[in-house]
C-alpha cells in the first residue's frame, strides 16, 4: 500500500465520521420532546456547550439525573443545561419543576450527545449543571450571559 492509498482510506475515514455525528442544529431541533421549552438558539447552544467544557474542566459541574437532583436538594445553586432529545420523557419531566422550586435557571439544548461531548465524556448525558462558580474562571463571562437568558424565560407564560 502506496502514500496514496493510505491517504485516501484517512480522509475517508474521516469523512465518514463526520457523515455520522454531523448533524444541523435543525435536524437535532426535530428530535426535541414537547418539555423542551426554554430551547437554546443555534449560538446559545455552542455557548452553553463550551461554558460546559470549561466548567467540566475546572470540576464544576454535576453531570447526569441523580448528581443534578442530588446537588440541587444539597442547595447548590448554578444553570442547568437539559437536553431536548431525552426518551422516555419520565426521565427528566420532574427537573423543570425541581429547579423552578429551587430558584435556578435552565435551558434546554437538543442534542445528549454534544451534551455529553462536552462534559468530557464519551457517553451522552441528559442534563448538566453548571454550578455557581465560587472564584473566578475561564467561562466566567459565558456563564454571566447564559443565567442572564435563562433567567429572561418565564414559565408561567
Amino acid at each position: 500500500m502506496d502514500d496514496d492509498e493510505k491517504s485516501t482510506k484517512s480522509s475517508s475515514s474521516k469523512k465518514s465520521k463526520a457523515a455520522t455525528t454531523g448533524k444541523t442544529y435543525e435536524e437535532r431541533v426535530k428530535n426535541v420532546n414537547v418539555i423542551s421549552k426554554p430551547l437554546a438558539s443555534k449560538k446559545s447552544t455552542k455557548k452553553l456547550h463550551k461554558l460546559v467544557k470549561k466548567a467540566s474542566g475546572v470540576k464544576y459541574i454535576r453531570r447526569g439525573v441523580k448528581e443534578v437532583v442530588k446537588g440541587v436538594r444539597k442547595g447548590e445553586k448554578g444553570l442547568a443545561i437539559l437536553a431536548g432529545d431525552i426518551y422516555p420523557l419520565d426521565v427528566v419531566s420532574h427537573l423543570p419543576v425541581l429547579l423552578e422550586e429551587n430558584n435556578i435557571p435552565y435551558i434546554f439544548v437538543p442534542s445528549k450527545q454534544d451534551l455529553g461531548a462536552a462534559a468530557s465524556t464519551k457517553r451522552p448525558t441528559s442534563c448538566v449543571l453548571v454550578r455557581t462558580p465560587k472564584k473566578e474562571f475561564e467561562g466566567q463571562d459565558i456563564y454571566d450571559t447564559m443565567m442572564k437568558e435563562a433567567n429572561e424565560y418565564d414559565p408561567l407564560s
